[in-house]
């Protein structure tokens, strides 16, 4: 029997300029799911331009949250969002730097691979550039590789990546590649315009690189009116119909259907000559939009966390709010809360008028006994609390402390010398030099204990979620906790590792060391946030019965 022929797929790359959080992420999400929605199979890469080999050493401040997909590899935020536009999963293929380029390439000299060559940006660094840009369309998966390059036109960095597009484009057949340049159309008030010149200097940066736009996106604040839109195609030689505006949305969840409307789907499909008859099926996101944007209710939870100025640190989370709280019909309006700035003395203040309180994740001592004096207050007046990672090792600190009475119980990545080190180290991490690439990362499973509330909620025993610690709760006093009270109720079957504790007798309160915000989607909101949210808006309409 003749084997079955690989999928041939095409290639669709998308640049940046003028300025950096355009949103080129956003775009690259929001056409494939426009792609998706017609029936092609589609996937999104991210290749970044700074050296290191991931993001997992950054300060959050720096680059915000490092987002982790099943395979463990600690990758940019913006594989978040590609997950959760298409609700399919993302790999380490899906994110390549600078910093991972130059580590193969370098090893690969080391081994003496190039015969004796002289080992150059090019074609040695661009060549493997090429080949991860190309990798994921040679599985037979897709139709669709949409890449997304990092940074801006013009950048130093970018400039190796932008010459793999270049030679790419030039190898390939000319309808196998498609380029998609981001670009700002800035609106001058006291001149009343929008103003093209910045985006004609953009183009012109990319042309220098040898490189044709084949599509504008233009990120602006007003509409682009048509005289503008045939300005723009002239001086950056490019059709009319190829340029797309991108208005401001008042949620990214909006931007498909802009896009839509703009017939950028269509254009894309034309140009890369893909015949596809199918109707962009978006009921099921519409529909989504329509909860999203008219709930039935308010709730307001605070969000403990010690990187809370710059909110990309928790992306995932806040996305996830947003998922649970359309499945509930309610609007989650967040209380940023520096887990610094709480002690016993201001707790009542900050968290008295709240609905629930996550303890978010996170790395060090700083802020830790903020989080703790949060989760005894939640804890003991009832407030429904969901601690995520280090959320779920300060409610077993707490818990220690002032239920059992060990006044000394800490982790000993802050304490080495507590008598009472109830989350301890890792026995596979006591060895570990390395930070990079080092932690316990990835999918893994979880057991849960028949008519616990994990069980409940999840509707299953057997559950699979993702994690990014070195530090776990100490099984040498499960027994101690579990005869105050809190349950250890999801458990590795693999190791015995502790994943998830709980409380009876209280509205919600789960601390997980897993961390869930990183598998909610759009069509798949995750069902711990559905129900924490759940409990949060029970929690508010019975304190406002009381009220009234």
């Amino acid at each position: 029997m003749a084997s079955k022929a690989l999928k041939t797929a095409k290639y669709i790359f998308v640049t940046g300029g003028v300025t950096s959080s355009l949103g080129k992420g956003i775009i690259a999400s929001s056409l494939a799911k426009l792609l998706q929605a017609r029936g092609l199979s589609v996937t999104i890469q991210k290749f970044d331009p700074y050296l290191n080999i991931d993001p997992g050493t950054m300060n959050p401040y720096e680059h915000g949250e490092c987002y982790v997909t099943d395979d463990g590899a600690e990758t940019d935020l913006d594989l978040g969002h590609y997950e959760r536009f298409l609700n399919v999963s993302t790999s380490q293929a899906n994110n390549v730097t600078t910093g991972r380029i130059y580590h193969n390439v370098i090893t690969a000299e080391r081994r003496g691979d190039f015969l004796g060559k002289t080992v150059q940006v090019v074609p040695h660094i661009t060549d493997e550039l090429k080949r991860n840009m190309l990798l994921l369309g040679q599985t037979g998966k897709y139709d669709i590789v949409i890449t997304e390059i990092g940074g801006c036109v013009g950048d130093i960095e970018s400039l190796p990546f932008l010459e793999a597009v270049r030679q790419i484009k030039f190898e390939m057949e000319p309808k196998d590649t498609l380029i998609i340049h981001l670009t700002l159309i800035p609106y001058l008030k006291s001149a009343g315009e929008l103003k093209t010149k910045p985006t004609q200097h953009s183009v012109r940066m990319l042309q220098e690189a040898g490189i044709q736009p084949d599509i504008l996106v233009c990120r602006s604040e007003h509409p682009i009116p048509h005289d503008i839109r045939r300005k723009i195609a002239l001086f950056c030689n490019v059709q009319v119909n190829s340029v797309i505006e991108a208005i401001d949305a008042d949620t990214i969840y909006a931007v498909p259907l802009l896009m839509s409307t703009e017939r950028l789907d269509q254009r894309v499909l034309y140009m890369m000559d893909i015949y596809n008859d199918k109707d962009v099926d978006l009921v099921a996101w519409k529909q989504f939009l329509n909860r999203l944007r008219n709930p039935n209710h308010i709730i307001r939870i605070g969000l403990v966390g010690k990187y809370i100025e710059l909110h990309d640190a928790y992306k995932s989370i806040i996305e996830s709010f947003i998922h649970a709280g359309a499945a509930n019909e309610c609007k989650v309006e967040l209380e940023w809360i520096h887990s610094e700035s709480l002690t016993p003395e201001n707790a009542i203040e900050k968290l008295v008028n709240l609905d629930g309180v996550l303890v978010a994740p996170g790395f060090g001592e700083r802020g830790t006994e903020g989080k703790i004096t949060a989760i005894r207050f939640v804890r003991e007046n009832k407030i429904p609390f969901l601690g995520i990672c280090l959320g779920m090792q300060m409610a077993v600190i707490e818990y220690a402390r002032n239920v059992l009475g060990w006044s000394d119980a800490h982790s000993v990545e802050m304490d080495r010398n507590t008598e009472y080190p109830v989350i301890h180290l890792m026995e596979d991490q006591k060895d570990v030099s390395n930070k990079g690439g080092t932690m316990r990362l990835g999918a893994y499973p979880c057991k849960f204990k028949k008519d616990s509330l994990g069980h409940k909620i999840y509707g299953k025993i057997n559950i699979s979620e993702r994690h990014r610690h070195r530090y776990e709760f100490n099984n040498k006093y499960i027994k101690e906790f579990e005869s105050k009270g809190l349950l250890a109720s999801g458990i590795n079957p693999e190791n015995q590792l502790v994943e998830m504790v709980e409380l009876a007798n209280h509205p919600f309160y789960v601390g997980v060391q897993f961390h869930p915000e990183l598998k909610s989607t759009v069509m798949n909101p995750h069902p711990l946030f559905v129900s924490f949210v759940k409990a949060a808006l029970t929690f508010s309409q019975d304190r406002k019965a009381i009220l009234s």
